[in-house]
Protein backbone atom coordinates (compact mmCIF):
# COMPACT_ATOMS: atom_id res chain seq x y z
CA UNK A 1 0.00 0.00 0.00
CA UNK A 2 2.52 2.45 0.82
CA UNK A 3 4.84 1.53 -2.52
CA UNK A 4 1.25 2.52 -4.33
CA UNK A 5 1.50 5.63 -2.34
CA UNK A 6 5.65 6.20 -3.30
CA UNK A 7 4.59 5.05 -6.78
CA UNK A 8 1.68 7.62 -7.42
CA UNK A 9 3.22 10.76 -5.87
CA UNK A 10 6.33 9.70 -7.69
CA UNK A 11 8.45 10.37 -4.05
CA UNK A 12 12.59 9.19 -4.70
CA UNK A 13 11.70 6.04 -7.06
CA UNK A 14 15.10 4.18 -8.01
CA UNK A 15 16.95 4.49 -5.56
CA UNK A 16 15.70 4.57 -1.70
CA UNK A 17 12.12 3.80 -0.84
CA UNK A 18 11.01 2.03 -3.87
CA UNK A 19 14.28 -0.36 -3.80
CA UNK A 20 13.70 -3.57 -3.01
CA UNK A 21 16.38 -3.93 -0.42
CA UNK A 22 14.96 -0.91 1.45
CA UNK A 23 11.49 -2.18 1.30
CA UNK A 24 12.51 -5.45 2.67
CA UNK A 25 14.43 -3.78 5.21
CA UNK A 26 11.57 -1.76 6.02
CA UNK A 27 9.39 -4.89 6.42
CA UNK A 28 11.85 -6.89 8.78
CA UNK A 29 11.76 -3.69 11.62
CA UNK A 30 7.90 -3.49 11.04
CA UNK A 31 6.58 -6.64 11.45
CA UNK A 32 9.24 -6.90 14.58
CA UNK A 33 8.18 -3.57 15.84
CA UNK A 34 4.47 -5.14 15.72
CA UNK A 35 5.20 -8.10 17.40
CA UNK A 36 7.75 -6.41 20.05
CA UNK A 37 5.11 -3.61 20.91
CA UNK A 38 1.84 -5.73 20.72
CA UNK A 39 3.01 -8.82 22.25
CA UNK A 40 2.39 -7.72 25.99
CA UNK A 41 -1.14 -7.02 26.12
CA UNK A 42 -1.95 -9.51 23.37
CA UNK A 43 -0.23 -12.17 26.07
CA UNK A 44 -2.53 -10.81 28.43
CA UNK A 45 -5.49 -11.06 26.72
CA UNK A 46 -4.85 -14.79 26.02
CA UNK A 47 -4.32 -15.30 29.15
CA UNK A 48 -7.28 -13.44 30.97
CA UNK A 49 -9.08 -15.44 28.41
CA UNK A 50 -7.84 -18.62 29.51
CA UNK A 51 -6.43 -19.65 26.25
CA UNK A 52 -3.68 -22.40 27.78
CA UNK A 53 -1.68 -24.80 26.16
CA UNK A 54 -3.15 -28.36 26.71
CA UNK A 55 -0.14 -30.53 27.22
CA UNK A 56 -0.44 -34.48 26.39
CA UNK A 57 -0.25 -36.83 28.72
CA UNK A 58 1.62 -39.15 26.73
CA UNK A 59 4.66 -36.11 26.60
CA UNK A 60 7.27 -35.69 28.27
CA UNK A 61 6.32 -35.35 32.64
CA UNK A 62 8.75 -31.93 32.21
CA UNK A 63 6.16 -30.45 30.04
CA UNK A 64 3.16 -30.59 32.38
CA UNK A 65 4.72 -27.39 33.99
CA UNK A 66 3.69 -25.38 30.24
CA UNK A 67 0.13 -26.15 31.12
CA UNK A 68 -2.00 -23.14 31.22
CA UNK A 69 0.61 -21.22 28.86
CA UNK A 70 -1.24 -18.56 26.51
CA UNK A 71 -1.32 -20.77 23.09
CA UNK A 72 -2.76 -19.30 19.76
CA UNK A 73 0.24 -16.49 19.94
CA UNK A 74 0.57 -17.27 15.83
CA UNK A 75 -2.16 -14.57 15.15
CA UNK A 76 0.52 -11.96 16.66
CA UNK A 77 2.59 -13.22 13.80
CA UNK A 78 -0.03 -13.70 11.18
CA UNK A 79 -1.10 -9.89 11.67
CA UNK A 80 2.37 -8.73 12.16
CA UNK A 81 3.12 -10.66 8.83
CA UNK A 82 -0.12 -9.26 6.84
CA UNK A 83 0.45 -5.69 7.91
CA UNK A 84 4.03 -5.46 7.19
CA UNK A 85 3.25 -7.44 3.62
CA UNK A 86 0.48 -5.01 2.52
CA UNK A 87 2.99 -2.04 3.37
CA UNK A 88 5.86 -2.73 1.63
CA UNK A 89 4.89 -5.06 -1.08
CA UNK A 90 4.29 -4.47 -4.44
CA UNK A 91 0.34 -5.20 -4.28
CA UNK A 92 0.04 -5.87 -8.36
CA UNK A 93 2.62 -8.60 -7.95
CA UNK A 94 0.33 -12.17 -7.79
CA UNK A 95 2.68 -14.09 -5.64
CA UNK A 96 1.99 -11.62 -2.71
CA UNK A 97 -1.59 -12.48 -2.75
CA UNK A 98 -1.06 -16.35 -2.88
CA UNK A 99 1.34 -16.08 -0.32
CA UNK A 100 -1.24 -13.81 1.79
CA UNK A 101 -4.08 -16.08 0.73
CA UNK A 102 -1.77 -19.15 1.97
CA UNK A 103 -0.88 -17.53 5.18
CA UNK A 104 -5.22 -17.03 5.91
CA UNK A 105 -6.49 -20.65 4.66
CA UNK A 106 -3.29 -22.30 6.81
CA UNK A 107 -3.98 -19.95 9.48
CA UNK A 108 -7.57 -20.11 10.09
CA UNK A 109 -7.52 -24.36 9.96
CA UNK A 110 -4.85 -23.92 12.74
CA UNK A 111 -6.87 -21.04 14.28
CA UNK A 112 -10.03 -23.77 14.14
CA UNK A 113 -7.67 -26.74 15.36
CA UNK A 114 -6.18 -24.73 18.82
CA UNK A 115 -9.74 -23.50 19.53
CA UNK A 116 -10.91 -26.97 19.81
CA UNK A 117 -8.35 -27.75 22.04
CA UNK A 118 -8.70 -24.94 24.44
CA UNK A 119 -12.61 -25.39 24.36
CA UNK A 120 -12.70 -29.30 25.23
CA UNK A 121 -9.14 -29.23 26.90
CA UNK A 122 -8.08 -32.07 24.42
CA UNK A 123 -5.04 -31.76 22.75
CA UNK A 124 -6.45 -33.74 19.94
CA UNK A 125 -7.96 -30.76 18.00
CA UNK A 126 -9.49 -30.79 15.38
CA UNK A 127 -10.67 -34.54 13.37
CA UNK A 128 -8.03 -35.24 11.61
CA UNK A 129 -9.78 -35.74 7.72
CA UNK A 130 -10.98 -32.27 8.47
CA UNK A 131 -7.66 -30.61 9.01
CA UNK A 132 -6.32 -32.54 6.54
CA UNK A 133 -9.32 -31.39 3.66
CA UNK A 134 -9.06 -28.00 3.97
CA UNK A 135 -5.17 -27.91 4.12
CA UNK A 136 -5.30 -29.89 1.03
CA UNK A 137 -8.01 -27.07 -0.58
CA UNK A 138 -5.13 -24.46 0.14
CA UNK A 139 -2.46 -25.86 -1.20
CA UNK A 140 -4.53 -26.76 -3.97
CA UNK A 141 -5.96 -23.18 -4.66
CA UNK A 142 -2.28 -21.98 -4.78
CA UNK A 143 -0.81 -24.85 -7.09
CA UNK A 144 -3.53 -23.83 -9.39
CA UNK A 145 -2.69 -20.55 -9.18
CA UNK A 146 0.56 -20.60 -9.55
CA UNK A 147 -0.17 -22.79 -12.78
CA UNK A 148 -2.53 -20.47 -14.24
CA UNK A 149 -0.15 -17.50 -13.66
CA UNK A 150 2.69 -19.56 -15.66
CA UNK A 151 0.29 -20.68 -18.69
CA UNK A 152 0.27 -16.71 -19.11
CA UNK A 153 3.75 -16.71 -19.85
CA UNK A 154 5.97 -17.09 -22.92
CA UNK A 155 6.93 -20.94 -23.42
CA UNK A 156 10.32 -20.28 -22.45
CA UNK A 157 9.12 -18.66 -18.93
CA UNK A 158 7.06 -21.01 -18.48
CA UNK A 159 8.70 -24.09 -18.66
CA UNK A 160 11.47 -22.27 -16.03
CA UNK A 161 8.04 -21.60 -13.67
CA UNK A 162 6.94 -25.13 -13.79
CA UNK A 163 10.11 -27.57 -14.07
CA UNK A 164 12.39 -28.80 -11.42
CA UNK A 165 15.41 -27.68 -10.79
CA UNK A 166 18.26 -30.21 -9.30
CA UNK A 167 20.84 -28.72 -7.24
CA UNK A 168 24.31 -28.53 -7.85
CA UNK A 169 23.67 -29.68 -11.74
CA UNK A 170 23.75 -27.04 -14.14
CA UNK A 171 21.24 -28.34 -17.38
CA UNK A 172 19.39 -30.72 -15.29
CA UNK A 173 15.17 -30.75 -14.83
CA UNK A 174 12.89 -32.34 -14.84
CA UNK A 175 10.33 -31.31 -16.90
CA UNK A 176 7.08 -31.08 -15.08
CA UNK A 177 5.84 -28.88 -17.91
CA UNK A 178 5.87 -31.21 -20.43
CA UNK A 179 3.05 -33.49 -18.18
CA UNK A 180 -0.57 -32.45 -19.40
CA UNK A 181 -2.76 -30.27 -17.18
CA UNK A 182 0.12 -28.87 -15.18
CA UNK A 183 -0.20 -32.50 -13.34
CA UNK A 184 3.13 -32.91 -12.38
CA UNK A 185 3.47 -29.24 -11.06
CA UNK A 186 0.51 -28.94 -9.40
CA UNK A 187 0.73 -32.15 -7.57
CA UNK A 188 4.49 -31.37 -6.76
CA UNK A 189 2.94 -28.20 -5.15
CA UNK A 190 0.30 -30.13 -3.30
CA UNK A 191 2.96 -32.53 -1.40
CA UNK A 192 5.36 -29.39 -1.06
CA UNK A 193 2.73 -26.71 0.66
CA UNK A 194 1.03 -29.44 2.93
CA UNK A 195 4.32 -31.69 3.83
CA UNK A 196 6.19 -28.53 5.12
CA UNK A 197 3.07 -26.96 7.01
CA UNK A 198 2.67 -30.53 8.68
CA UNK A 199 6.65 -30.98 10.01
CA UNK A 200 6.99 -27.38 10.79
CA UNK A 201 3.90 -27.81 12.99
CA UNK A 202 5.30 -31.70 14.42
CA UNK A 203 8.58 -29.60 15.22
CA UNK A 204 6.88 -26.71 17.47
CA UNK A 205 7.05 -28.57 20.89
CA UNK A 206 9.70 -26.81 22.42
CA UNK A 207 10.03 -23.17 23.53
CA UNK A 208 11.52 -21.25 20.65
CA UNK A 209 12.60 -24.73 18.14
CA UNK A 210 10.13 -23.16 15.39
CA UNK A 211 11.01 -19.71 15.56
CA UNK A 212 14.37 -19.39 14.60
CA UNK A 213 14.47 -22.16 12.05
CA UNK A 214 11.66 -20.24 10.41
CA UNK A 215 13.81 -17.11 10.85
CA UNK A 216 16.82 -19.03 8.89
CA UNK A 217 14.48 -20.84 6.07
CA UNK A 218 13.16 -17.84 4.96
CA UNK A 219 16.44 -15.66 5.20
CA UNK A 220 17.53 -18.29 2.48
CA UNK A 221 14.23 -18.84 0.56
CA UNK A 222 14.71 -15.12 0.14
CA UNK A 223 18.32 -15.32 -0.86
CA UNK A 224 16.56 -17.66 -3.81
CA UNK A 225 14.27 -15.26 -4.18
CA UNK A 226 15.94 -12.38 -4.85
CA UNK A 227 18.11 -13.94 -7.33
CA UNK A 228 15.70 -15.56 -9.20
CA UNK A 229 13.88 -12.50 -9.52
CA UNK A 230 16.62 -10.57 -10.44
CA UNK A 231 17.73 -10.76 -14.16
CA UNK A 232 21.17 -10.42 -14.30
CA UNK A 233 21.62 -12.26 -10.87
CA UNK A 234 19.92 -15.90 -11.90
CA UNK A 235 21.53 -15.57 -15.69
CA UNK A 236 25.10 -15.41 -13.56
CA UNK A 237 24.13 -18.24 -11.39
CA UNK A 238 22.16 -20.31 -13.33
CA UNK A 239 18.83 -20.21 -12.44
CA UNK A 240 15.51 -19.54 -14.31
CA UNK A 241 14.35 -15.70 -14.15
CA UNK A 242 10.82 -14.97 -12.81
CA UNK A 243 9.98 -11.64 -12.27
CA UNK A 244 7.28 -12.43 -9.91
CA UNK A 245 10.23 -13.72 -7.27
CA UNK A 246 11.25 -9.89 -6.44
CA UNK A 247 8.61 -9.08 -4.23
CA UNK A 248 8.17 -12.58 -2.43
CA UNK A 249 11.91 -11.43 -0.54
CA UNK A 250 9.30 -8.57 1.33
CA UNK A 251 7.27 -11.15 2.30
CA UNK A 252 10.50 -13.17 3.42
CA UNK A 253 11.71 -10.05 4.96
CA UNK A 254 8.04 -9.81 7.42
CA UNK A 255 8.65 -13.17 8.65
CA UNK A 256 11.89 -12.93 9.85
CA UNK A 257 10.91 -9.93 11.49
CA UNK A 258 7.17 -10.90 13.27
CA UNK A 259 8.83 -14.64 14.17
CA UNK A 260 12.16 -12.78 15.72
CA UNK A 261 9.96 -10.61 17.69
CA UNK A 262 7.85 -13.58 18.54
CA UNK A 263 10.33 -15.39 19.62
CA UNK A 264 11.72 -12.52 22.45
CA UNK A 265 8.41 -14.06 24.12
CA UNK A 266 8.38 -17.83 23.12
CA UNK A 267 12.42 -18.41 24.33
CA UNK A 268 12.56 -20.61 27.21
CA UNK A 269 11.03 -20.50 29.50
CA UNK A 270 7.91 -19.29 26.80
CA UNK A 271 5.78 -16.36 27.74
CA UNK A 272 3.20 -17.68 24.70
CA UNK A 273 2.96 -20.37 22.19
CA UNK A 274 2.50 -19.94 18.58
CA UNK A 275 0.09 -22.89 18.62
CA UNK A 276 -1.36 -24.52 15.14
CA UNK A 277 -2.60 -20.88 13.93
CA UNK A 278 0.88 -19.97 13.48
CA UNK A 279 2.62 -23.54 12.85
CA UNK A 280 0.50 -24.54 9.97
CA UNK A 281 0.38 -21.05 8.40
CA UNK A 282 4.40 -20.14 8.35
CA UNK A 283 4.96 -24.03 7.01
CA UNK A 284 2.54 -23.18 4.44
CA UNK A 285 3.84 -20.25 3.56
CA UNK A 286 7.43 -21.89 3.40
CA UNK A 287 6.57 -24.48 0.83
CA UNK A 288 4.99 -22.08 -1.33
CA UNK A 289 8.06 -19.77 -1.37
CA UNK A 290 10.04 -22.84 -2.55
CA UNK A 291 7.58 -23.90 -5.17
CA UNK A 292 7.69 -20.09 -6.26
CA UNK A 293 11.48 -20.03 -6.52
CA UNK A 294 11.51 -23.69 -7.95
CA UNK A 295 13.77 -24.66 -5.23
CA UNK A 296 11.73 -27.72 -3.54
CA UNK A 297 15.19 -29.64 -3.67
CA UNK A 298 17.41 -27.28 -2.16
CA UNK A 299 14.51 -26.51 0.31
CA UNK A 300 14.19 -29.91 1.90
CA UNK A 301 18.35 -29.70 2.75
CA UNK A 302 17.47 -26.37 3.97
CA UNK A 303 14.16 -27.22 6.06
CA UNK A 304 16.44 -30.43 7.17
CA UNK A 305 15.38 -30.11 10.71
CA UNK A 306 11.27 -30.03 9.76
CA UNK A 307 11.61 -33.10 7.30
CA UNK A 308 13.78 -34.60 9.94
CA UNK A 309 10.87 -33.97 12.55
CA UNK A 310 8.20 -35.16 10.20
CA UNK A 311 10.13 -38.70 9.50
CA UNK A 312 10.92 -39.26 12.66
CA UNK A 313 6.91 -39.12 13.21
CA UNK A 314 6.11 -41.43 10.46
CA UNK A 315 8.71 -43.66 11.07
CA UNK A 316 7.40 -44.35 14.50
CA UNK A 317 3.80 -44.72 13.92
CA UNK A 318 4.97 -47.21 10.98
CA UNK A 319 7.45 -49.44 12.76
CA UNK A 320 4.74 -49.77 15.71
CA UNK A 321 2.00 -50.39 13.47
CA UNK A 322 4.05 -53.02 11.36
CA UNK A 323 5.77 -54.40 13.85
CA UNK A 324 5.13 -53.10 17.86
CA UNK A 325 7.75 -51.55 18.11
CA UNK A 326 9.10 -48.22 18.42
CA UNK A 327 12.36 -46.51 17.09
CA UNK A 328 12.70 -43.46 19.07
CA UNK A 329 12.07 -43.29 22.72
CA UNK A 330 9.14 -41.10 22.04
CA UNK A 331 8.36 -38.65 18.73
CA UNK A 332 8.84 -36.10 16.99
CA UNK A 333 12.47 -36.38 17.31
CA UNK A 334 12.68 -33.05 20.17
CA UNK A 335 11.06 -35.32 21.95
CA UNK A 336 13.73 -38.39 21.88
CA UNK A 337 16.56 -36.53 22.78
CA UNK A 338 15.02 -35.41 25.91
CA UNK A 339 14.00 -38.73 27.01
CA UNK A 340 17.58 -39.35 26.83
CA UNK A 341 18.43 -37.10 29.25
CA UNK A 342 19.05 -33.53 27.49
CA UNK A 343 17.59 -30.43 28.85
CA UNK A 344 14.74 -28.62 26.22
CA UNK A 345 16.75 -25.60 25.99
CA UNK A 346 20.32 -27.81 25.18
CA UNK A 347 17.78 -29.39 22.21
CA UNK A 348 16.61 -26.27 21.00
CA UNK A 349 20.06 -24.53 20.74
CA UNK A 350 21.46 -27.86 18.75
CA UNK A 351 18.62 -27.98 16.22
CA UNK A 352 19.51 -24.13 15.74
CA UNK A 353 22.95 -25.01 15.12
CA UNK A 354 22.06 -27.45 12.46
CA UNK A 355 19.54 -25.41 11.17
CA UNK A 356 22.25 -23.15 10.17
CA UNK A 357 24.61 -25.15 8.66
CA UNK A 358 21.73 -26.76 6.62
CA UNK A 359 20.76 -23.62 5.42
CA UNK A 360 24.26 -22.66 4.54
CA UNK A 361 24.81 -26.01 2.31
CA UNK A 362 21.65 -24.76 0.46
CA UNK A 363 22.87 -21.77 -0.59
CA UNK A 364 26.15 -23.11 -1.37
CA UNK A 365 23.79 -25.30 -4.12
CA UNK A 366 23.66 -21.64 -6.21
CA UNK A 367 27.67 -21.11 -6.54
CA UNK A 368 27.70 -24.75 -7.51
CA UNK A 369 25.37 -24.92 -10.52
Amino acid sequence: MLYWLIDFFDILRSDTIASLGLRSLLAVVSSFLIVIVMGKPVIAYLRNLKYGQAVRTDGPKTHLVKQGTPTMGGVLILAAIGISTLAWADLSNPYVWILMVVMVIFGAVGWADDWLKIKHKNPQGLIARKKYFWLSVGALIAGGSLYYIALQQDTATMHAMQDLLMPVFKNWVIPLSAMPFGLGFIILTYFTINGTSNAVNLTDGLDGLVALPVVLVSAGLGVFAYVSGHMEWAHYLSVPYIIYNGEVVVVCASIIGACLGFLWYNASPAEVFMGDVGALSLGGMLGTMAVMTRQELAFILMAGIFVAEALSVIGQVGSYKLRKKRILLMAPLHHHFEEKGLKETKVVIRFWIVCIILVVLGLMTLKLR
